[in-house]
């Protein structure tokens, strides 16, 4: 029987597994798989999708003082049922509003530019390809430095979407003329570069969503962007280079052919065939646990004061 130690919550997935509980055993079947955990080390189930959930499981559950959090299938948050008087996420989120937004946001900026660094400098030392125009790459490793001595928040952000902007930019230099991408744009998309990387960022926001509310953050408060879901945008921002555009950028230059997509007037459509690879190479290659110690790690340090270390 595994012990909840590492991530306090518990994440159920996909469609169709049963949810139960002796007093003091959760017990989760799904298709030919058991999985017992002991009650009292479940802080928080996270329901995604459609289950069968006993009322035995929601009642053990709340009397050892446990959250259950639904979600629809792509990790858009549902309701919550909470024990009666708990203090915790309310404690959590006052830490959250209280916490040294500058430092949380220099380091969550820099981290979010090293990771996009990589990615541009491996794109080219691979490919055998020159994708930095004169002076470009010089002024982004200055920005990298000088993030560590800006003071507003303002500050950041904008020398944040500076840097972010370059980068779209000069990876577009690598992908065919044809497909139209030629930096970051906004919905709805026109090309279907924009659509494939969309598509991509939110599998990675659900997967982040379903963590901050396992970890009792609050998805609104964010310390770099500012918003609604703007936490979630914060910590997804450093994973987006390895976890998506590696993997939308290799598509868009080997696999993509015009059947694959639809241009009207309007937007961009990608096919259900497009989705279904995309879909199948984002799986493989969005690490639930990498962004599980993100999210982890992140309620550390606002609830101790520790350092943050930002991961890409």
């Amino acid at each position: 029987m595994p012990d909840v130690t590492e991530y306090p919550w518990i994440a159920v997935s996909g469609y169709g597994a049963h949810i139960k509980s002796t007093p003091n055993t959760l017990i989760i079947q799904k298709k030919n798989t058991i999985e017992e955990y002991p009650i009292t080390t479940v802080k928080n189930l996270l329901v995604i999708g459609g289950h069968t959930l006993h009322s035995t499981a929601v009642l053990n559950l709340i009397r050892h003082g446990a959250f259950i959090s639904f979600f629809e299938a792509d990790g858009t948050p549902s309701g919550t049922i909470r024990p009666p008087g708990d203090q915790d996420q309310a404690e959590m989120y006052e830490l959250q509003k209280a916490a040294p937004r500058q430092r949380f946001a220099t380091a969550l900026a820099r981290t979010a530019l090293q990771a996009r660094l990589f990615v541009m400098e491996k794109e080219e030392e691979q490919k055998n390809i020159r994708l930095f125009y004169e002076g470009e790459l010089e002024f982004l490793s200055k920005s990298r430095e000088e993030l560590g001595f800006l003071i507003k928040i303002d500050e950041i952000r904008r020398l944040h979407r500076l840097v972010s902007d370059m980068y779209y930019e000069i990876m577009s230099r690598n992908i065919p003329p044809e497909l139209g991408f030629r930096r970051r744009g906004a919905r709805p998309h026109t090309d279907p570069v924009n659509a494939m990387l969309s598509f991509g960022y939110a599998m990675l926001f659900g997967n982040c969503m379903v963590a901050c509310i396992g970890a009792r953050l609050d998805p609104d408060g964010g310390l770099l962007h500012d918003g609604k879901n703007s936490l979630v945008h914060d910590l997804i921002d450093s994973l987006k280079p390895g976890m998506v555009d590696t993997t939308v950028f290799r598509i868009a230059r080997e696999n993509l052919r015009e059947e694959h997509y639809e241009l009207t007037p309007g937007r961009c459509i990608l096919s259900d065939d497009l989705v279904r690879e995309i879909t199948r190479e984002l799986h493989a290659s969005i690490n639930a646990e990498t962004i599980n110690r993100q999210v982890l790690g992140l309620a550390d340090a606002i609830r101790t004061g520790s350092e943050f270390t930002v991961r890409y």
